[in-house]
């Protein structure tokens, strides 16, 4: 994976844009961050606690703000485009109003 397939991923979620963060290329959502392109290989995921937990381990490494957990880290050299698309994509549905998620097809 590279930042021009992030940036594909991402902008192809409804309403997301693309912005600087401190420096950064991010990802957002109206005005919430919802990635961050950290390095050329390091993708910031913002998720919530338990999603990523289960995530953690392979590309993923826990993220911490703090002593609070925020999301992964995803090594993008070994990461799938699937496993990034399904990061960004459950960082989206975590930030999305409910008109977006109701509009938004099933996946499957």
């Amino acid at each position: 994976m590279t930042p021009a397939d992030v940036r594909a991923l991402a902008l192809a979620l409804p309403e997301v844009t693309e912005g600087d963060h401190h420096g950064r290329t991010a990802y957002r959502l109206g005005t919430r961050v919802l990635a961050t392109q950290w390095t050329d290989s390091q993708l910031n995921v913002l998720l919530d606690e338990s999603t990523a937990r289960a995530v953690d381990g392979g590309p993923c490494s826990l993220l911490w703000w703090g002593k609070q957990l925020s999301g992964v880290r995803v090594d993008l050299p070994t990461a799938t485009p699937e496993l990034v698309a399904e990061l960004l994509e459950e960082a989206w549905a975590r930030r999305a109003p409910a008109r977006l998620l109701r509009e938004r097809p099933p996946k499957g």
